[in-house]
């Protein structure tokens, strides 16, 4: 659903036209927001992909990203592409996440801090505001990882990571890496919930 800032945006460009850029599936359909999506929803009215989209400069009031630009491959060409569709004047309202765990479709490639935000659109907009919203706040990180570390686990190594209290996981993560809960966690949720990722590559 939409929360109350793109609902605010929406209802104050209700004669103009607003891009939802990376929309998904809408339960509600709004006759001034125009559904951009990779996806072909019932909701969806142009298929694309963010860096490269299929409007004219300046053609639009306001423009919606909404936890998307962690989903596509060039954000930075994505941000551009958003502050060339947008009129002069015109409004961005823009989530991305910044300590979330991997997730969504097709893929999830960047998450960014707030500064990292502010420099994808900086060159292009004047930053008029930047905060966390109700849904962004750090508790929401805490219960995702901490839910999703669970779900990775089964049996005794799972019961005991249940009982853990707050206090016993505040140690150094030294403490941690030779108990069950840390070593028998799958890769797929290590994957996940890394604190940090490595690659190796050669040229050929």
């Amino acid at each position: 659903q939409y929360d109350q800032y793109a609902l605010e945006i929406i209802d104050r460009y209700k004669d103009g036209m607003v891009l939802d850029c990376g929309c998904g599936k809408r339960s509600r359909y709004y006759h001034n927001v125009l559904n951009f999506e990779i996806v072909d929803y019932d909701t969806t009215d142009v298929i694309g992909v963010g860096e490269e989209l299929p409007f004219k400069d300046n053609s639009f009031d306001a423009v919606l990203s909404l936890n998307v630009l962690e989903h596509v491959k060039d954000p930075f060409r994505a941000s551009s592409e958003i502050s060339r569709v947008l009129k002069n004047n015109g409004e961005l309202y823009c989530v991305v996440p910044h300590l979330q765990p991997v997730h969504g479709y097709p893929d999830h490639y960047y998450n960014m801090p707030s500064r990292g935000l502010e420099n994808l659109f900086s060159s292009d907009l004047k930053i008029t505001e930047q905060k966390i919203i109700s849904s962004g706040l750090p508790i929401y990180t805490l219960t995702w990882i901490l839910n999703s570390w669970a779900n990775g686990l089964e049996g005794e190594a799972k019961n005991k990571f249940l009982k853990l209290t707050v206090e016993k996981l505040l140690d150094s993560p030294e403490t941690y890496k030779m108990q069950s809960f840390v070593t028998e966690l799958n890769d797929e949720k290590n994957f996940e919930l890394a604190s940090t990722t490595a690659l190796w590559a050669r040229k050929e």
